[in-house]
Protein backbone atom coordinates (compact mmCIF):
# COMPACT_ATOMS: atom_id res chain seq x y z
CA UNK A 1 0.00 0.00 0.00
CA UNK A 2 1.03 3.39 -0.50
CA UNK A 3 1.27 6.37 1.90
CA UNK A 4 3.25 9.77 1.76
CA UNK A 5 3.76 12.68 4.16
CA UNK A 6 3.61 16.20 3.33
CA UNK A 7 6.23 19.14 5.07
CA UNK A 8 6.82 22.46 5.07
CA UNK A 9 5.20 26.00 5.35
CA UNK A 10 3.58 28.56 3.23
CA UNK A 11 7.04 30.47 3.69
CA UNK A 12 9.49 28.36 4.51
CA UNK A 13 12.56 27.04 2.53
CA UNK A 14 10.84 24.45 0.71
CA UNK A 15 8.39 22.33 0.65
CA UNK A 16 8.47 18.02 1.01
CA UNK A 17 6.86 15.04 0.60
CA UNK A 18 7.93 11.44 1.07
CA UNK A 19 6.18 8.57 -0.71
CA UNK A 20 6.71 5.18 0.23
CA UNK A 21 5.43 1.92 -1.40
CA UNK A 22 6.00 2.89 -4.80
CA UNK A 23 7.26 -0.51 -6.70
CA UNK A 24 10.28 -0.92 -8.23
CA UNK A 25 10.32 -0.68 -12.33
CA UNK A 26 8.00 2.17 -13.44
CA UNK A 27 8.96 4.93 -15.21
CA UNK A 28 8.83 8.19 -13.83
CA UNK A 29 8.93 11.63 -15.69
CA UNK A 30 9.88 14.76 -13.90
CA UNK A 31 8.41 16.70 -16.39
CA UNK A 32 4.52 15.50 -16.46
CA UNK A 33 5.13 16.14 -12.58
CA UNK A 34 6.32 19.85 -12.86
CA UNK A 35 3.43 20.26 -15.48
CA UNK A 36 1.38 19.33 -13.25
CA UNK A 37 2.31 21.85 -10.55
CA UNK A 38 2.49 24.18 -13.16
CA UNK A 39 -1.69 23.85 -14.27
CA UNK A 40 -1.89 24.55 -10.25
CA UNK A 41 -0.47 27.71 -10.42
CA UNK A 42 -2.95 28.99 -13.07
CA UNK A 43 -6.58 30.28 -13.03
CA UNK A 44 -7.83 33.33 -13.44
CA UNK A 45 -8.87 34.79 -9.76
CA UNK A 46 -5.48 33.81 -8.43
CA UNK A 47 -2.98 36.20 -6.63
CA UNK A 48 0.34 37.61 -6.76
CA UNK A 49 2.07 34.55 -4.73
CA UNK A 50 1.85 32.43 -8.24
CA UNK A 51 3.94 35.42 -10.51
CA UNK A 52 6.57 34.87 -7.60
CA UNK A 53 7.05 31.10 -7.53
CA UNK A 54 7.28 28.61 -10.19
CA UNK A 55 6.95 24.87 -8.73
CA UNK A 56 9.25 22.79 -9.99
CA UNK A 57 9.89 19.45 -7.93
CA UNK A 58 13.37 17.97 -7.07
CA UNK A 59 13.36 14.16 -6.24
CA UNK A 60 15.85 13.30 -3.88
CA UNK A 61 15.92 9.60 -3.57
CA UNK A 62 13.47 6.45 -4.67
CA UNK A 63 14.35 7.57 -8.73
CA UNK A 64 17.52 6.43 -10.17
CA UNK A 65 17.50 6.95 -13.40
CA UNK A 66 14.41 7.63 -14.44
CA UNK A 67 13.02 4.16 -12.72
CA UNK A 68 11.98 3.88 -8.98
CA UNK A 69 14.11 1.57 -7.04
CA UNK A 70 11.24 0.59 -4.34
CA UNK A 71 12.74 2.78 -1.66
CA UNK A 72 10.89 5.80 -0.60
CA UNK A 73 10.54 8.38 -3.19
CA UNK A 74 11.10 12.26 -1.24
CA UNK A 75 10.39 15.29 -3.33
CA UNK A 76 11.48 18.96 -2.64
CA UNK A 77 10.07 22.12 -4.58
CA UNK A 78 11.38 25.37 -3.03
CA UNK A 79 9.79 28.61 -2.08
CA UNK A 80 10.60 31.28 -3.92
CA UNK A 81 9.40 33.79 -1.54
CA UNK A 82 11.06 32.58 1.73
CA UNK A 83 13.64 34.86 -0.02
CA UNK A 84 11.71 37.35 1.58
CA UNK A 85 10.80 35.69 5.20
CA UNK A 86 14.09 34.83 5.79
CA UNK A 87 13.82 36.54 9.06
CA UNK A 88 10.40 36.05 9.81
CA UNK A 89 10.37 32.20 8.97
CA UNK A 90 13.82 31.77 10.98
CA UNK A 91 14.02 28.31 12.92
CA UNK A 92 17.13 30.64 14.89
CA UNK A 93 15.87 32.04 18.17
CA UNK A 94 18.26 34.67 17.64
CA UNK A 95 15.70 35.85 15.32
CA UNK A 96 12.70 36.02 17.29
CA UNK A 97 12.80 40.07 17.41
CA UNK A 98 11.89 40.23 13.67
CA UNK A 99 8.75 38.20 14.04
CA UNK A 100 5.59 40.34 13.49
CA UNK A 101 2.87 38.77 15.15
CA UNK A 102 -0.54 38.16 13.77
CA UNK A 103 -3.47 38.32 16.67
CA UNK A 104 -6.43 38.14 14.85
CA UNK A 105 -8.04 35.26 13.33
CA UNK A 106 -10.26 35.50 10.09
CA UNK A 107 -13.69 33.63 10.11
CA UNK A 108 -13.46 30.96 8.23
CA UNK A 109 -9.55 29.73 8.42
CA UNK A 110 -7.64 27.32 10.95
CA UNK A 111 -6.04 30.75 12.35
CA UNK A 112 -8.46 30.85 16.12
CA UNK A 113 -9.02 26.93 16.57
CA UNK A 114 -5.27 26.31 15.70
CA UNK A 115 -3.78 28.98 18.01
CA UNK A 116 -6.17 27.64 21.26
CA UNK A 117 -5.44 23.70 20.23
CA UNK A 118 -1.40 24.72 20.38
CA UNK A 119 -1.72 27.30 22.50
CA UNK A 120 0.16 29.66 20.68
CA UNK A 121 0.45 33.47 21.15
CA UNK A 122 1.02 33.95 17.14
CA UNK A 123 -1.42 32.70 14.28
CA UNK A 124 1.45 32.57 12.04
CA UNK A 125 2.58 29.45 13.87
CA UNK A 126 -0.37 28.06 12.63
CA UNK A 127 -1.52 29.69 9.18
CA UNK A 128 1.81 28.86 7.73
CA UNK A 129 1.20 25.31 7.86
CA UNK A 130 -2.94 25.60 7.40
CA UNK A 131 -2.17 27.54 4.33
CA UNK A 132 -3.41 25.64 0.52
CA UNK A 133 0.57 26.15 -0.40
CA UNK A 134 0.49 22.74 1.56
CA UNK A 135 -1.45 21.15 -1.44
CA UNK A 136 1.93 21.80 -3.82
CA UNK A 137 3.19 19.11 -2.28
CA UNK A 138 -0.40 17.22 -2.65
CA UNK A 139 -0.31 17.57 -6.66
CA UNK A 140 3.43 16.31 -6.80
CA UNK A 141 2.44 12.91 -4.97
CA UNK A 142 -0.74 12.90 -7.49
CA UNK A 143 0.90 13.57 -10.59
CA UNK A 144 3.83 10.57 -9.62
CA UNK A 145 0.40 8.20 -8.88
CA UNK A 146 -1.18 9.43 -12.13
CA UNK A 147 2.23 7.54 -13.83
CA UNK A 148 1.90 4.53 -11.50
CA UNK A 149 -1.43 3.91 -12.82
CA UNK A 150 -0.56 4.86 -16.23
CA UNK A 151 0.47 2.12 -17.76
CA UNK A 152 -2.61 0.48 -17.16
CA UNK A 153 -5.19 2.67 -19.04
CA UNK A 154 -5.85 4.56 -15.90
CA UNK A 155 -6.71 8.66 -16.73
CA UNK A 156 -7.43 11.00 -14.36
CA UNK A 157 -9.07 14.51 -15.06
CA UNK A 158 -10.21 17.53 -12.99
CA UNK A 159 -12.67 20.20 -14.04
CA UNK A 160 -14.43 23.01 -13.07
CA UNK A 161 -18.48 22.41 -13.35
CA UNK A 162 -19.74 25.31 -11.51
CA UNK A 163 -18.32 28.63 -9.85
CA UNK A 164 -20.50 30.97 -7.17
CA UNK A 165 -23.61 30.89 -8.73
CA UNK A 166 -22.32 30.07 -12.14
CA UNK A 167 -22.89 26.05 -13.42
CA UNK A 168 -20.81 25.01 -16.50
CA UNK A 169 -22.32 22.23 -17.60
CA UNK A 170 -20.34 19.38 -18.97
CA UNK A 171 -21.91 17.30 -21.91
CA UNK A 172 -21.70 13.69 -20.79
CA UNK A 173 -20.81 12.08 -24.05
CA UNK A 174 -17.64 14.27 -24.59
CA UNK A 175 -14.26 11.87 -24.73
CA UNK A 176 -12.16 12.64 -21.69
CA UNK A 177 -8.75 13.76 -23.83
CA UNK A 178 -11.05 15.97 -25.62
CA UNK A 179 -12.35 17.42 -22.04
CA UNK A 180 -8.97 18.03 -21.15
CA UNK A 181 -7.62 20.19 -24.36
CA UNK A 182 -10.43 22.42 -23.94
CA UNK A 183 -10.85 22.75 -20.05
CA UNK A 184 -6.62 23.52 -20.16
CA UNK A 185 -7.47 25.94 -22.69
CA UNK A 186 -10.00 27.96 -20.08
CA UNK A 187 -8.80 30.66 -17.81
CA UNK A 188 -11.58 28.74 -15.07
CA UNK A 189 -10.71 25.31 -15.99
CA UNK A 190 -14.43 25.42 -17.54
CA UNK A 191 -15.61 23.77 -21.40
CA UNK A 192 -18.28 26.13 -21.43
CA UNK A 193 -17.72 29.74 -23.31
CA UNK A 194 -20.56 31.54 -22.07
CA UNK A 195 -20.10 29.69 -18.59
CA UNK A 196 -16.52 31.08 -18.58
CA UNK A 197 -17.51 34.80 -19.66
CA UNK A 198 -20.00 34.69 -16.73
CA UNK A 199 -17.77 33.23 -14.48
CA UNK A 200 -14.68 36.11 -15.16
CA UNK A 201 -17.21 38.42 -14.51
CA UNK A 202 -18.11 37.39 -11.43
CA UNK A 203 -14.83 37.11 -10.14
CA UNK A 204 -13.71 40.78 -11.46
CA UNK A 205 -16.81 42.22 -9.19
CA UNK A 206 -15.75 40.00 -6.17
CA UNK A 207 -12.07 41.80 -6.76
CA UNK A 208 -13.55 44.91 -6.82
CA UNK A 209 -15.25 44.61 -3.42
CA UNK A 210 -12.95 42.88 -1.78
CA UNK A 211 -14.74 39.32 -1.63
CA UNK A 212 -13.86 35.88 -2.31
CA UNK A 213 -15.68 32.75 -4.41
CA UNK A 214 -16.02 28.91 -4.00
CA UNK A 215 -17.13 26.79 -6.54
CA UNK A 216 -17.56 22.82 -7.45
CA UNK A 217 -15.37 20.73 -9.19
CA UNK A 218 -15.54 17.32 -10.85
CA UNK A 219 -13.11 14.57 -11.11
CA UNK A 220 -13.72 11.64 -13.59
CA UNK A 221 -10.95 8.71 -13.51
CA UNK A 222 -11.39 6.06 -16.73
CA UNK A 223 -10.05 2.79 -17.35
CA UNK A 224 -10.66 1.78 -13.86
CA UNK A 225 -11.08 -2.21 -13.01
CA UNK A 226 -14.20 -3.32 -11.32
CA UNK A 227 -13.51 -4.39 -7.60
CA UNK A 228 -11.12 -1.74 -6.22
CA UNK A 229 -11.53 -1.40 -2.71
CA UNK A 230 -13.67 -3.37 -0.51
CA UNK A 231 -17.29 -3.81 0.85
CA UNK A 232 -15.88 -5.99 3.59
CA UNK A 233 -14.81 -3.09 6.52
CA UNK A 234 -15.46 0.53 6.52
CA UNK A 235 -11.84 1.57 6.14
CA UNK A 236 -11.60 -0.63 2.96
CA UNK A 237 -14.53 0.99 1.15
CA UNK A 238 -13.03 2.96 -2.12
CA UNK A 239 -15.76 6.02 -2.18
CA UNK A 240 -15.66 6.39 1.46
CA UNK A 241 -11.11 6.81 1.24
CA UNK A 242 -11.74 8.91 -1.57
CA UNK A 243 -14.14 11.38 0.16
CA UNK A 244 -11.90 11.37 3.49
CA UNK A 245 -8.87 12.40 1.21
CA UNK A 246 -10.86 15.23 -0.60
CA UNK A 247 -12.73 16.61 2.20
CA UNK A 248 -8.99 17.01 4.06
CA UNK A 249 -8.26 19.45 1.25
CA UNK A 250 -8.43 23.07 2.60
CA UNK A 251 -11.79 24.65 2.39
CA UNK A 252 -13.35 21.66 0.74
CA UNK A 253 -17.29 21.35 2.57
CA UNK A 254 -18.92 18.55 0.19
CA UNK A 255 -18.42 15.25 -1.08
CA UNK A 256 -20.86 13.60 -3.58
CA UNK A 257 -20.87 10.47 -5.91
CA UNK A 258 -22.53 10.15 -9.46
CA UNK A 259 -26.11 11.74 -8.63
CA UNK A 260 -24.72 12.53 -4.89
CA UNK A 261 -26.79 14.25 -3.18
CA UNK A 262 -29.69 14.15 -5.83
CA UNK A 263 -30.06 10.20 -5.06
CA UNK A 264 -31.60 11.01 -1.92
CA UNK A 265 -34.77 13.10 -3.90
CA UNK A 266 -35.53 10.32 -6.73
CA UNK A 267 -36.91 6.67 -6.73
CA UNK A 268 -34.79 3.65 -6.72
CA UNK A 269 -35.92 2.80 -10.27
CA UNK A 270 -34.43 6.25 -11.60
CA UNK A 271 -31.52 5.60 -9.34
CA UNK A 272 -30.00 2.58 -10.02
CA UNK A 273 -27.70 1.49 -12.86
CA UNK A 274 -29.38 -1.56 -14.67
CA UNK A 275 -26.87 -4.16 -15.21
CA UNK A 276 -26.10 -5.56 -19.04
CA UNK A 277 -23.55 -8.24 -20.86
CA UNK A 278 -21.75 -7.55 -23.65
CA UNK A 279 -20.90 -11.11 -24.88
CA UNK A 280 -18.62 -9.76 -27.65
CA UNK A 281 -15.99 -8.74 -25.52
CA UNK A 282 -17.44 -10.82 -22.24
CA UNK A 283 -17.86 -8.18 -19.85
CA UNK A 284 -20.77 -6.91 -18.06
CA UNK A 285 -22.17 -3.54 -18.37
CA UNK A 286 -24.25 -0.83 -17.09
CA UNK A 287 -27.24 0.61 -18.39
CA UNK A 288 -26.12 4.43 -17.00
CA UNK A 289 -23.69 5.62 -14.57
CA UNK A 290 -25.76 7.06 -11.43
CA UNK A 291 -23.85 5.83 -9.05
CA UNK A 292 -20.36 7.44 -10.06
CA UNK A 293 -18.38 4.24 -10.71
CA UNK A 294 -18.87 2.38 -7.31
CA UNK A 295 -21.04 0.28 -5.90
CA UNK A 296 -21.04 -1.02 -2.19
CA UNK A 297 -17.25 0.34 -1.23
CA UNK A 298 -16.25 -1.13 -4.57
CA UNK A 299 -15.38 0.23 -8.16
CA UNK A 300 -18.16 -0.93 -11.10
CA UNK A 301 -15.52 -0.52 -13.91
CA UNK A 302 -17.84 2.37 -15.24
CA UNK A 303 -16.25 5.87 -15.12
CA UNK A 304 -15.72 7.15 -11.76
CA UNK A 305 -17.13 10.24 -11.02
CA UNK A 306 -16.87 12.15 -7.87
CA UNK A 307 -17.43 16.04 -7.09
CA UNK A 308 -16.29 18.37 -4.28
CA UNK A 309 -17.74 21.68 -3.14
CA UNK A 310 -15.01 24.52 -1.98
CA UNK A 311 -16.05 27.01 -0.07
CA UNK A 312 -14.66 30.68 -0.33
CA UNK A 313 -11.73 31.79 0.28
CA UNK A 314 -11.56 33.09 4.16
CA UNK A 315 -8.67 35.73 3.09
CA UNK A 316 -11.22 38.78 2.29
CA UNK A 317 -9.43 42.50 1.33
CA UNK A 318 -12.47 43.58 2.79
CA UNK A 319 -12.38 41.66 5.86
CA UNK A 320 -14.93 40.57 8.77
CA UNK A 321 -15.00 41.40 12.32
CA UNK A 322 -12.87 39.07 14.44
CA UNK A 323 -11.31 39.76 18.11
CA UNK A 324 -8.00 40.44 18.81
CA UNK A 325 -6.58 37.04 20.62
CA UNK A 326 -4.25 39.30 23.20
CA UNK A 327 -6.69 42.34 23.84
CA UNK A 328 -9.89 40.68 23.14
CA UNK A 329 -11.13 43.69 21.30
CA UNK A 330 -13.00 43.73 18.50
CA UNK A 331 -10.72 43.98 15.58
CA UNK A 332 -10.98 42.74 11.84
CA UNK A 333 -9.76 39.38 9.85
CA UNK A 334 -5.81 39.60 9.12
CA UNK A 335 -5.10 40.43 5.76
CA UNK A 336 -2.87 37.69 4.05
CA UNK A 337 -1.66 37.63 0.38
CA UNK A 338 -4.37 35.64 -1.45
CA UNK A 339 -6.10 34.89 -4.20
CA UNK A 340 -10.03 36.00 -4.92
CA UNK A 341 -10.90 32.27 -6.08
CA UNK A 342 -8.69 29.40 -6.67
CA UNK A 343 -11.12 26.53 -7.72
CA UNK A 344 -9.63 26.24 -11.47
CA UNK A 345 -6.45 25.49 -9.17
CA UNK A 346 -8.63 23.04 -6.65
CA UNK A 347 -9.55 21.12 -9.58
CA UNK A 348 -6.33 20.33 -10.30
CA UNK A 349 -5.40 19.85 -6.68
CA UNK A 350 -8.68 17.22 -6.44
CA UNK A 351 -7.51 15.27 -9.45
CA UNK A 352 -3.92 14.46 -7.78
CA UNK A 353 -5.95 13.45 -4.60
CA UNK A 354 -8.43 11.13 -6.02
CA UNK A 355 -5.54 9.63 -8.83
CA UNK A 356 -3.25 8.99 -5.60
CA UNK A 357 -6.34 7.29 -3.95
CA UNK A 358 -7.11 5.04 -6.79
CA UNK A 359 -3.12 4.56 -7.04
CA UNK A 360 -3.15 3.27 -3.50
CA UNK A 361 -6.36 0.52 -4.00
CA UNK A 362 -5.05 -0.26 -7.49
CA UNK A 363 -1.57 -1.30 -5.77
CA UNK A 364 -3.56 -2.53 -3.00
CA UNK A 365 -5.32 -5.44 -4.58
CA UNK A 366 -2.25 -5.97 -7.30
CA UNK A 367 0.55 -5.31 -5.57
CA UNK A 368 4.16 -6.35 -5.86
CA UNK A 369 7.30 -5.00 -5.32
CA UNK A 370 8.19 -4.44 -9.14
CA UNK A 371 6.24 -3.39 -12.22
CA UNK A 372 6.80 -6.78 -14.00
CA UNK A 373 5.20 -8.39 -10.94
CA UNK A 374 1.86 -5.90 -10.39
CA UNK A 375 1.46 -6.24 -14.02
CA UNK A 376 1.24 -10.01 -13.73
CA UNK A 377 -1.35 -9.85 -11.14
CA UNK A 378 -3.11 -7.19 -13.07
CA UNK A 379 -3.72 -8.94 -16.53
CA UNK A 380 -4.30 -12.26 -14.21
CA UNK A 381 -7.09 -10.58 -12.83
CA UNK A 382 -8.52 -9.74 -16.26
CA UNK A 383 -8.44 -12.68 -17.21
CA UNK A 384 -10.59 -14.52 -13.93
CA UNK A 385 -13.13 -11.11 -15.08
CA UNK A 386 -13.51 -12.19 -18.81
CA UNK A 387 -13.74 -16.00 -17.84
CA UNK A 388 -16.35 -15.43 -14.94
Amino acid sequence: MLRFLTAGESHGPELAAIIEGVPAGFEIDLARINHDLARRQKGYGRGGRMLIEKDEARPVSGIRFGRTTGSPITLIVQNRDFANWEKRMSADPRDRAEARPVTRPRPGHADLAGVLKYNLDDIRDVLERASARETTMRVAVGALAKQLIAPFGIEALGYVVQIGGTPAPIRDEIPLAELAAITENSQVRVSDADAERAIIAEIDECKKSGDTLGGIVEVTVTGVPVGLGSHVQWDRKLDGRLARALLSLQAAKGVEFGMGFRAGTVRGSQLHDEIGYDAANSRFTRHSNNSGGTEGGMTTGEPLKVRVAFKPLSTLMRPLRSVDIRTKTEAVGTIERSDVCAVPAAAVIAEAVVAYEIADAFLEKFGGDSLAEVTRNYQGYLEQVRRY
